[in-house]
This record gives C-alpha cells, structure tokens and sequence, in this order.
C-alpha cells in the first residue's frame, strides 16, 4: 500500500473515511489532495452518510408512531450499520467499492 499525504497507508486512510461517517469524510477530503483512492471514499462518505444522517432525521418522525414506527426506526438504522461496516472493511481491504448511488457520483466527481 501507498502512503498518503497525511502519513498513513492508503487502506488506513481510506477506513477513516467513514469512522465518523460524513464528518470524517470531510476532514479527509480537505486533507488528502493528491490520493485518488482516498479523496473516492472520502466523497462517498460524504454523500451516502450525509443522505442516510437526513434520512434518519425523517425516520427520527416516524419512530414516533408505536410499534411500526419503532419496527422501522430499528431496521433503517441495522441498515445503516451494515452500510458503514462493509464500506470500513471494504477500504481497509483496499477495494474502491462503490455503493449503488453515492459510488457512481463520487467517482464521476474526481
């Protein structure tokens, strides 16, 4: 694996993408200028977890309403978990694995 510009090999760098979801996604994408690797999943972050952390505001209304709203709330945020533990192992693996939606535009971005 390759360093980056902020000293850490391209996989590491790549997992902290999405430690923090969008929030650790930004900070790589100020940080890392050159590695296309990371600025890919830095953008993904950003994307997919910024629309999941919108989606989950909505979803935040929803779990309101007894029963369903719990039945919902607790599936979106398994998903959610899944989401955010494929796309860590997947850039430690050093995969550019791209997710459905945010993948296509984060590629066509750089």
């Amino acid at each position: 694996m390759r360093k980056t510009s902020v000293g850490l090999e391209e996989n590491v760098s790549g997992l902290l993408c999405y430690v923090a979801w969008w929030i650790s996604g930004i900070i790589f994408l100020l940080l890392e200028r050159e590695n296309k690797f990371v600025r890919f999943h830095a953008l993904q972050s950003i994307i997919a977890f910024g629309i999941l952390t919108l989606a989950g505001v909505v979803i935040g209304w929803i779990a309101w309403i007894p029963f369903f709203g719990w039945l919902v709330s607790f599936a979106f945020w398994v998903c959610c978990l899944a989401v955010w533990i494929v796309c860590m192992v997947k850039a430690y693996q050093g995969d550019m694995y791209k997710l459905p939606w945010a993948g296509n535009l984060a590629e066509r971005s750089l």
